[in-house]
C-alpha cells in the first residue's frame, strides 16, 4: 500500500509540474529550467558518488560534451537524434574514463576527475581555435523555454527512477559494499570494476543529457561557458548537503542551495564566489553526511533524552 501511495504521490508531483510553464511567466520558467537541471544533476552524480564515495569533480566535463555536441551538430542532425548522438558520445568517454581510473580512490580519483574536466576544456578549446578559426558556436535550434522545461522534468523523473530501482536492487547492495570495504566486496565476490563502471556510465550519461537539453538556451556556447568548473562545485555541494546516499537527498539539497545562489548572484555579484566557498566549508563540517542524516540522528538523540526523563516526570 504503501509503494502505491508513494508512486500515486510521484506522479501527482510530476503532473503538477509539468503545468508550471502554463502559469508561470517567462522568469519563473527559466528559474524552473535552472532547478531542475541541478535536480538532475545532483541525483545524477548522487547515483554513483553516493554509495561508493569516490568525489567526482568531472561533472562539468560531461555537461560540457552534451552541450558541444549540440553546438557543433545542431545544423546536421535532427535534434532528437541530436540527443541520441549526445548521449552516446557521453557513454564512449565515461567508458574510457571509467576504465582507465575507477582504480583510484580518495584523493588521487578527486584530483583526476578535476584534471579530466580541465582536459576536456582545453582539447575543445584548441581543436576550435587551430582547427575551425573560432572559439565559440551559436545554437539555432527551434526549441522554446517550456520545451526545455518539460525535457529535464522527464529527465530529472527518469533519473530519480533509476536511483531509487539501483537503491532497491542488487547492484544498489554491491554499492554500498564497495563504499564500506573494497577489500571486504571483492571478497563477497561482487564484481568491483564492473559495478563502478556501470554506474559511472550511467551517471555520466544523463550529465551529459542535462547539457545537451540546456544548450539551446545560451543560443551562443564557447568553453568557457560550457566547462565552467562552477557547475561541478554547485553539483558537490547540493548533493552533499541533502545527504548523497539518500534517494531524496540531493532532491532537498538542489532546490535551496540553488534558489539561494540565484538571489546571492543577483545581489552580490561580486562576492559570489566567496561565499560559495564558504558555505561549501560550513557543509563539510556541519553536516558532511547531509540535512537529513543530520536531522534523523538528533530526533533519535531527543527521543532518547525524552524516555530517560520519562520516570523523573512520573514522579
Amino acid at each position: 500500500m504503501s509503494r502505491i501511495l508513494s508512486s500515486a504521490l510521484f506522479i501527482v508531483i510530476v503532473a503538477a509540474l509539468a503545468c508550471v510553464p502554463f502559469v508561470a511567466d517567462s522568469y519563473g520558467v527559466t528559474l524552473g529550467i535552472g532547478m531542475l537541471g541541478y535536480v538532475t544533476l545532483a541525483t545524477a552524480w548522487a547515483l554513483f558518488s553516493g554509495p561508493t564515495r569516490y568525489v567526482s569533480l568531472a561533472t562539468v566535463a560531461f555537461f560540457g560534451i552534451g552541450a558541444y555536441t549540440v553546438a557543433v551538430f545542431s545544423e546536421t542532425i535532427p535534434y532528437p537524434l541530436l540527443l541520441v548522438t549526445a548521449g552516446a558520445i557521453g557513454l564512449a568517454v565515461a567508458l574510457v574514463v571509467g576504465l582507465s581510473t575507477l582504480r583510484l580512490a580518495g584523493v588521487y580519483f578527486v584530483i583526476f576527475t578535476f584534471g579530466l574536466a580541465e582536459l576536456v576544456r582545453q582539447l575543445v578549446t584548441w581543436y576550435e581555435v587551430n582547427v575551425t578559426g573560432t572559439l565559440g558556436r551559436y545554437i539555432f535550434l527551434p526549441v522554446t523555454p517550456e520545451g526545455i522545461y518539460w525535457q529535464l522534468l522527464g529527465l530529472a523523473a527518469i533519473t530519480f527512477l533509476i536511483s531509487w530501482w539501483i537503491g532497491r536492487s542488487r547492484i544498489g547492495l554491491a554499492l554500498k559494499v564497495i563504499g564500506d570495504d573494497e577489500i571486504v566486496a571483492a571478497h563477497c565476490g561482487i564484481d568491483i570494476a564492473r559495478v563502478k563502471l556501470a554506474l559511472f556510465a550511467i551517471s555520466s550519461v544523463i550529465i551529459t543529457l542535462v547539457g545537451a537539453i540546456q544548450a539551446p538556451r545560451w543560443t551562443y556556447v564557447e568553453p568557457t561557458i560550457a566547462f565552467n568548473p562552477t557547475i561541478s562545485f554547485l553539483t558537490l555541494i547540493m548533493a552533499l548537503l541533502g545527504g548523497a546516499h539518500r534517494l531524496t537527498g540531493p532532491l532537498l539539497g538542489a532546490v535551496p542551495l540553488f534558489l539561494l545562489f540565484e538571489w546571492l548572484s543577483a545581489n552580490f555579484p561580486n562576492h559570489y564566489s566567496i561565499i560559495l566557498g564558504l558555505i561549501f566549508i560550513a557543509i563539510v563540517f556541519i553536516l558532511p553526511r547531509g540535512v537529513l542524516a543530520f536531522a534523523e540522528e538528533n530526533w533519535r538523540r531527543w527521543r532518547k533524552t525524552e524516555i530517560k526523563n520519562l520516570p523523573a516526570v512520573a514522579e
